[in-house]
């Protein structure tokens, strides 16, 4: 069963930049699909970003594309997600998934979550 821990949350300005972190176990990290959700409470948790195993495909919703890029070191066992231009309502709780399923128009998670790291954006 793979583990994930996600780290590299906290508090930033509007405007500011932070790298999500989640480290992996288990010995398929380099075949498997990888993505980030965010969650507000009150709210469904939402994509925010995918990646596949080589790196090959990424998947980014209206909300990331062109402020958030997803990569990963598969050496590390680690996917990131680089986050850039933060606004207030970027601020969630943002969760890593494994296992999941990605083509160039879609992303389905897999079954395995971490237990999350807050985002807080705010002046």
């Amino acid at each position: 069963e793979v583990q994930l821990v996600e780290s590299g949350g906290g508090l930033v300005q509007p405007g500011d930049s932070l790298t999500l972190s989640c480290a992996a176990s288990g010995s398929t990290f380099g075949i498997d699909v990888m993505g980030w959700y965010r969650q507000v409470p009150g709210n469904m948790r939402e994509l925010v970003s995918g990646i596949n195993g080589d790196s090959t495909i990424t998947f980014s919703t209206t909300t990331a594309k062109g402020r958030f890029t997803v990569s990963r070191d598969n050496a590390k066992n680690t996917v990131y997600l680089q986050m850039n231009s933060l606004k207030p309502e970027d601020t969630a709780v943002y969760y890593c998934n494994a296992k999941g399923r990605i083509g160039v128009n879609y992303f389905y998670p897999g079954p395995a979550w971490g237990q999350g790291t807050q985002v807080t954006v705010a002046s």
